[in-house]
């Protein structure tokens, strides 16, 4: 598994030692990822979580432009994470090799963005412009709900002729908030026990990797690494890697 290590630009992410506030902070930041087994950077400029406050299009860049010229230094790959097309943009111009497309392409700029600048584009599943998608996966099949939006997607990448940059994300991160954690749980569990349902798109899988240091987390992590993803997102390298190497035993 290829890990990308998290890298967030944005001041108010739920997870502090993550987030760098000045070309300095990205670069120590960076340094400790790569000793720890990173493969690459995943930045990001504005929060997708509840508790990020919406900034605008400049002032999501004016937090990512300082920083990638940093990174880039260290020639591995990198991916922008955001959703919005003209942010997007601005990455891939500036030396941008990934988009983690947060918006999970649902927008036709962000789609064309691809065939652009063909690159290796990270598709999360997201409960979409129906707020009942989210519920629904608690009252049916989770993994036929994710696979109900990665066809619906797919067909479209298939008509912008970029359906081989794709890379799948079951996208379990964009649950409800407010969800009580034993919720979340059941969910994500049998969400990552059926990763295989998700081959039959002959697409590499991408993960975002649990954090928490706790025993349902780690529970999480082995089932994960069970389903063989070739890609992951994380904080802590250094845990992935050994449960991944404690897997492997």
């Amino acid at each position: 598994m290829r890990l990308f290590g998290v890298i967030n630009a944005s001041p108010d992410s739920l997870h502090e030692e993550s987030i760098v506030r000045s070309p300095a902070d990205a670069a120590r930041r960076a340094e400790w990822l790569l000793e720890h087994g990173v493969w690459g950077f995943d930045i990001g400029g504005q929060g997708s979580t509840f508790a990020a406050a919406e900034t605008t299009i400049d002032e999501e860049w004016s937090r990512l432009e300082p920083i990638i010229p940093v990174l880039l230094g260290y020639g591995v790959p990198i991916s922008v994470d955001t959703w919005r097309p003209e942010t997007a943009r601005r990455a891939l111009d500036a030396g941008v090799t990934w988009l983690n497309a947060a918006d999970g392409l649902q927008q036709d700029a962000m789609m064309a963005l691809v065939a652009e600048y063909d690159c290796p584009t990270v598709l999360p599943f997201l409960s979409g412009p129906d707020p009942l998608r989210m519920e629904q996966v608690t009252d049916h099949d989770p993994v036929a709900v994710l696979i109900e939006f990665f066809d619906d997607l797919l067909a479209r990448a298939d008509a912008h002729g970029v359906r081989d940059r794709m890379v799948i994300d079951p996208g379990t991160g964009f649950a409800p908030h407010d969800w009580p954690w034993d919720e979340r749980f059941v969910y994500q569990k049998q969400v990552y026990s059926q990763l295989d349902r998700l081959r039959v798109y002959g697409l590499p899988l991408y993960i975002a990797l649990p954090w928490k240091d706790t025993a349902q987390h780690a529970e999480l992590l082995d089932i994960v690494i069970d389903g063989q993803p070739e890609y992951g997102r994380c904080h802590y390298p250094d845990r992935i890697l050994q449960a991944v190497e404690r897997h492997g035993s």
